[in-house]
C-alpha cells in the first residue's frame, strides 16, 4: 500500500502539488471577495447615512449590485488560475446578455429609468407631482413602477419609462406655491378700493409669506367686470385651506366694503321692423 501511494506520488507530485496551489489561490480569491464585498456594501450605507445624497431605495440595489460585481471579478480571476479560456468565456456570456436585452428591452427600459430617477430625483417618496395627465403623492420608487395615489384615493402603479420620458411637475419641490385669487366688481365700482380690500386681506392673513410680498393688480376688462387679482404665496402645508379661506374671505369683504360682484350680463337691443305686404291680383 505504502509503495502504491509513493509511486503515485512520484508520478504526479507535481500536478498534485499545482492543484493545491490553486486550490489554495481560489480559496483565498474567494474568502478576499467575501470581504471585499461586504466591506464596499458597509461603505455605501454609511457613505449615504452621512451624505443623504441618494434615495434610500437605491441604498440596496447599489450594495448588492457592487457586492456581485465583486464576486464576478473573483470568479473571472479563479477560473483564469484553472486555466479556463476567460475570453471566450466572457464573450459567450456577453452574447447571452444582448440576447436577453433585446428579449428583455421594455423591462430593461423601466430598470435603467428607475435607477435614473433615484439618481436624480426629480421627486421622491411623499412628493405630490404631476406626470402624464396623472395627479397624486408618491408612495413608492422602485426599479419597474413608481406607485402614486391620487387626492381620490385611486392606487396608480406607472411604469418608470413612462415617467422617465415625460416632463414631471412637482408640486412639493420648492416648499411654497402661488396662490391667484381672481375677484370682479362692477365697472361703475373703484378700482382703488377694491384693491386696498385685497390688500388688507393679505396683509392680515397670517398664513400668507411676505417674501415673495404677495401683490395685487389689475387683472383684466373682462364683459361684465373688472377682474382683481390677489397673487400670494404660502407653505405647501397650508396652501389649500389658506387657497379656500381667502376665497371666502375676498367675496364677503368685497361685498361689506359696498362694492359689487356682478353677474355676466348682456344688452339685448330689439329692433322692429314693419313689413307691409303688397298683393297682386292676377287677371
Amino acid at each position: 500500500m505504502l509503495d502504491n501511494l509513493s509511486a503515485f506520488w512520484n508520478s504526479y507530485s507535481e500536478t498534485l502539488i499545482s492543484i493545491g496551489y490553486k486550490g489554495l489561490l481560489a480559496i483565498v480569491i474567494l474568502v478576499a471577495s467575501a470581504i471585499i464585498a461586504k466591506a464596499i456594501r458597509r461603505s455605501i450605507h454609511n457613505a449615504n447615512a452621512r451624505l443623504q445624497k441618494l434615495d434610500a431605495t437605491l441604498i440596496p440595489i447599489l450594495s448588492t449590485a457592487a457586492g456581485y460585481a465583486v464576486y464576478a471579478i473573483g470568479g473571472v480571476f479563479i477560473l483564469d488560475i484553472f486555466g479556463v479560456n476567460t475570453a471566450s468565456l466572457i464573450a459567450l456570456v456577453g452574447a447571452a446578455g444582448l440576447a436577453i436585452g433585446l428579449a428583455l428591452k421594455d423591462t430593461l427600459s423601466n430598470i435603467a429609468a428607475g435607477i435614473m430617477l433615484l439618481i436624480l430625483r426629480p421627486f421622491r417618496t411623499g412628493d405630490f407631482i404631476e406626470v402624464s395627465n396623472t395627479t397624486g403623492t408618491v408612495l413608492e420608487i422602485n426599479l419597474f413602477t413608481t406607485i402614486l395615489e391620487t387626492v381620490d384615493g385611486l392606487y396608480i402603479a406607472s411604469p418608470n419609462s413612462i415617467l422617465w420620458g415625460a416632463s414631471i411637475k412637482n408640486f412639493t419641490r420648492n416648499g411654497k406655491r402661488r396662490m391667484d385669487i381672481i375677484v370682479g366688481i362692477a365697472y361703475s365700482d373703484s378700482i382703488d378700493e377694491g384693491l386696498a380690500v385685497l390688500k388688507k386681506i393679505a396683509l392680515e392673513e397670517t398664513r400668507i409669506l411676505q417674501n415673495p410680498a404677495p401683490q395685487v393688480m389689475v387683472a383684466s376688462m373682462a364683459e361684465s367686470a373688472v377682474n382683481l387679482q390677489l397673487r400670494a404665496w404660502a407653505n405647501n402645508d397650508d396652501y389649500w385651506q389658506t387657497y379656500w379661506d381667502l376665497n371666502k374671505r375676498v367675496k364677503e369683504s368685497i361685498e361689506v366694503a359696498g362694492l359689487t360682484i356682478p353677474f355676466p350680463q348682456r344688452s339685448l337691443h330689439v329692433i322692429t321692423c314693419n313689413n307691409q305686404a303688397t298683393e297682386k291680383e292676377g287677371q
